[in-house]
């Protein structure tokens, strides 16, 4: 892979994108990045490397138009509220062909195109924070500008730090309530499970690392067998302390606790998508 990839705003997620592509051999002399000040940019060069072109924004006007300027691929990385502002800046520096692709949640693909250049190809990425160690999920959806080379391009750019899945973009708040925020779901098991194991006599540090331990070790057999209800059988002996323990779980009402709470998850998703709206200023 030889296209250009411009990171713009490379905080936890887009630096996590940048580094999964150089791991993955892509050439560093093809990956720009746009930082905020001379402190995150020397931070950002010790991560990627001197080779990477690294642009501080705050010391240049047109940083971000230089960093797109000729780019292939385009991933917005700011925070939600900045992405409409971020998406109208770059609009004159973008390639027709380059695709924009935001990483930012709750902004839809209808605002994207409002702020871009009539039938610029624009993918929508909800990643999650997994992605930071190579394991992440990471959903797009696109504009029916993209192309399928286009598409392939940038889940090659994406696939390097996880799972790329496409799904309709009705479909992506009920994304953020699965894989966008699931990974705090299973950091408050651990944590639920350390606060118990004090409770049953363990130490503070032992239990938490055998909590952690435990879920950790859990996720990589998921890893390597998707089929969460065979490995839940496989450890269940009948009439056992696991049995017992998991029919506790389900009598408690866990199923539904879940449900509830995903919910409330995919609401607050569609709630920040009338947020996040191009005509918010």
């Amino acid at each position: 892979m030889t296209a250009t990839i411009a990171f713009l705003g490379t905080g936890s997620m887009n630096g996590s994108i940048a580094a999964g592509l150089l791991a993955a051999g892509h050439d560093p002399a093809h990956i720009r990045a746009t930082v905020r000040s001379e402190e995150s940019r020397a931070a950002l060069a010790q991560r990627l490397g001197d080779k990477v072109e690294i642009i501080t924004t705050g010391g240049e006007a047109d940083g971000n138009h230089k960093a797109t300027a000729h780019a292939d691929v385009v991933l917005l990385g700011v925070k939600p509220y900045g992405i409409v502002e971020l998406a109208r800046d770059i609009a004159p520096a973008l390639a027709p062909n380059a695709v924009v692709v935001s990483v930012a949640a709750g902004v839809t693909l209808d605002t994207l195109a409002e702020c871009l250049p009539a039938g610029q190809p624009i993918v929508r990425c909800m990643p999650n924070t997994p992605s930071s160690v190579g394991k992440g999920v990471l959903a797009i959806s696109t504009t029916d500008t993209v192309k399928d080379e286009q598409k392939k391009l940038v889940e090659e750019v994406l696939g390097t730090v996880g799972l790329v899945v496409e799904v309709r973009e009705d479909q992506m708040d009920a994304v953020t309530a699965v894989s966008g925020s699931g990974p705090a779901y299973a950091f408050l098991l651990a944590e639920a499970m350390a606060a118990a194991g004090e409770k049953l006599g363990l130490d503070h540090d032992t239990a938490l690392k055998l909590a952690s331990a435990t879920v950790a070790g859990a996720g990589f057999l998921l890893d390597t067998n998707p089929d969460a209800p065979a490995l839940r059988r496989a450890v269940t002996s009948p009439n056992g302390t696991t049995e017992r323990a998991l029919n506790t779980f389900v009598d408690g009402g866990l199923f539904q606790l879940t449900e509830d709470a995903m919910r409330a998850c995919a609401a607050r998703s569609a709630e920040m998508s009338q947020l996040y709206t191009a005509d918010e200023d």
